[in-house]
């Protein structure tokens, strides 16, 4: 055994050896990864550091949900449009492209994209408004997907243990925010993950979280989140009939495209063409002002568009409901509730001695799918789901 020991800490080396030679000085080099807890064989692992973070997330209880998590279009019978599970691979595999061309660590680019998403409640961003309403009410602070993806991995997996995945995967998860617009991202290099906790401690104070990754890496996958999804949200929505492609402003059509493929195409090649050999990631101006016309144009006719609101009025009394059951059932100590027998039995004292009541409850309903959040609602709240919107 202490044989194939020293071969795959040789091999590890051949490729730590490689990264040397190949990579980009701007990257992130696997040698520098730091985990919260020195791993007793981590001397004997052929994986380097980032690789085996990808390799952890993928079998990660939480990854598995994506299947059944909302993307933006929820209760809407259509086998065509795209759920988180499909948003994650895309932004995965644009943002390895691009890392690609810069010289940049593809392994953390893709563990930090894997990852990125799996704090996501049921149903998208409404249900991560809803759940925020209910955490602020009991105390628990704002809830955001982002860090919540870091109390999934870090916290609740494992039975509580988590996975001690690296600082530089759990900072590019904190920091992926695409909903903001960003012209160009330089990283904040030095961060520790004292830092790290700091900022998961101060994002819950606050109604928005938004931070800059301490890597190129973390920074092509902020961008590369963004690019995955403008132009596939659109295309669903003219799928569903709420947009229209003539509508797009000209601006957009004229500089990025008016499908997801060449908007896609567009925005990646501007993309690596203005970041080659440069200490930052980062649009031209005259695709950047197209990108934010896009998204104006999406939060229109799509994010706030009140006819795919209109059957969600059932999901926030389900929200609250269960919210209010499972709080009941932790203080009453019901111990054949589901909270107890689906989340907590098996789970560390160290999660049930850090964590409140309300705490435990968002974990609960935030890790569930679009499904079984359903399944647990009372029938009078049970949502239709529509053929059209």
């Amino acid at each position: 055994m202490n044989e194939h020991f020293e071969k795959a800490g040789e091999l590890k080396k051949l490729l730590n050896n490689r990264e040397e030679k190949n990579l980009s000085s701007l990257a992130c080099f696997s040698k520098n990864a730091r985990r919260r807890h020195q791993e007793k064989y981590a001397y004997a692992e052929y994986r380097q550091d980032f690789s085996a973070d990808a390799d952890r997330i993928l079998n990660s209880l939480a990854y598995t949900r994506y299947v059944d998590k909302t993307q933006v279009f929820s209760l809407i019978k259509n086998d065509h449009l795209t759920h988180r599970v499909i948003h994650v691979q895309l932004v995965s595999r644009i943002a390895r492209t691009i890392g690609r061309y810069l010289g940049l660590n593809e392994d953390l680019i893709e563990a930090a994209s894997l990852g990125h998403d799996i704090g996501h409640p049921p149903f998208g961003h409404d249900g991560e408004k809803f759940l925020s309403r209910l955490t602020q009410a009991h105390n628990a602070g704002f809830f955001h997907h982002n860090l919540q993806s870091i109390q999934f991995l870090d916290k609740i997996e494992k039975k509580g243990k988590g996975w001690n995945l690296t600082l530089q995967t759990m900072d590019a998860i904190i920091c992926h925010n695409g909903e903001v617009h960003s012209k160009l991202l330089i990283p904040q290099k030095k961060r520790s993950f004292k830092d790290l906790d700091k900022i998961i401690t101060q994002g819950k104070t606050k109604p928005f979280s938004d931070e800059n990754p301490m890597t190129m890496e973390g920074c092509v996958l902020k961008i590369a989140d963004t690019i995955a999804y403008i132009g596939r949200d659109l295309e669903d929505a003219i799928r569903l009939g709420i947009a229209k492609r003539e509508d797009i402003p000209k601006l957009c059509k004229e500089t990025i495209g008016r499908t997801n493929g060449t908007i896609v195409f567009s925005l990646v090649t501007d993309l690596i063409s203005n970041s080659l050999e440069k200490s930052y990631v980062g649009f031209t101006d005259e695709i950047s002002e197209a990108l934010k016309k896009l998204k104006q144009f999406n939060y229109k006719y799509i994010y706030k568009n009140p006819v795919i609101k209109k059957h969600l009025g059932s999901i926030e009394d389900i929200f609250s409901h269960l919210f209010d059951q499972y709080l009941e059932d932790l203080e009453k100590e019901r111990r054949d509730a589901t909270i107890f027998s689906d989340f907590l039995n098996g789970m560390s004292e160290d999660y049930l001695n850090t964590h409140s009541n309300p705490v435990i409850v968002k974990d609960y309903i935030s890790g569930m799918t679009d499904s079984y959040f359903i399944r647990q609602a009372p029938d009078h709240l049970k949502p239709e789901y529509i053929e059209n919107v």
